[in-house]
This record gives C-alpha cells, structure tokens and sequence, in this order.
C-alpha cells in the first residue's frame, strides 16, 4: 500500500546541480518525518539527510551539508533534494524513506522507494 517512488536520476557533470523528487503514497505524508538514504558503487547505506513533518527542521550529513537542501511539499506528497555543486563521490543510488512513527523522528526507515541513480562524472 506505501508506495515511494524516486525520481530525477541521471548522468551530471561535476559543480552541477540535480533535483531528485520522491512521490509518496499509501499513507499520511504530512505526519511523517522523511528521509534520504543512498549508497555509492560497491558501498554501503550512508544516511544523507532528514526532515520533520512541517518541513521546519532539517539535518544533514556532514559529507553534503552546505550543498544539499531537503524539502518537502505536503500538498503534493512529495519530497525533494536540490543537490548542488555535484561532486564524483555523490555517484550512487538515492533512496527517500519514511519514518516508522506518525509524528515523530528518528525511529528509523520502514518504507524505501526503489531508487534513483545519481552520476556525477565528466
């Protein structure tokens, strides 16, 4: 019934920018904190960034803070990352995800989208 589904992927040369998008569905977007997740070629999940219900609060990993901005829409159940000054090391798979718990944070990830692929490369 939840469904996440990424979107934006591509191919993107380095110093440029993407917006990856994730359409969510099957639940009540608005009461659930979301999240980015991705995982480069051949590495482990590394936890990117985080947003509370409103959209008021966000958080970051120290490897994309000042790059990346989290937002969310809650009128059209979605959720979004600007990335910008695109660097080789953000090749990988960008998953959203949400949190287990309506209207609480940092429970952990019950739901993921399939994912999208980031390539920064020239």
């Amino acid at each position: 019934q939840v469904q996440l589904v990424e979107s934006g992927g591509g191919l993107v040369q380095p110093g440029g920018s993407l917006r990856l998008s994730c359409a969510a569905s099957g639940f009540t977007f608005s009461s659930y904190w979301m999240y980015w997740v991705r995982q480069a070629p051949g590495k482990g999940l590394e936890w990117v960034s985080a947003i509370n219900t409103g959209g008021g609060s966000t958080y970051y990993a120290d490897s994309v803070k000042g790059r990346f901005t989290i937002s969310r829409d809650n009128a059209k159940n979605t959720l979004y990352l600007q990335m910008n000054s695109l660097k080789s090391e953000d090749t990988a798979v960008y998953y959203c995800a949400k949190d287990p718990l309506s209207r609480a944070g940092w429970y952990g990830m019950d739901y993921w989208g399939k994912g999208t692929l980031v390539t920064v490369s020239s």
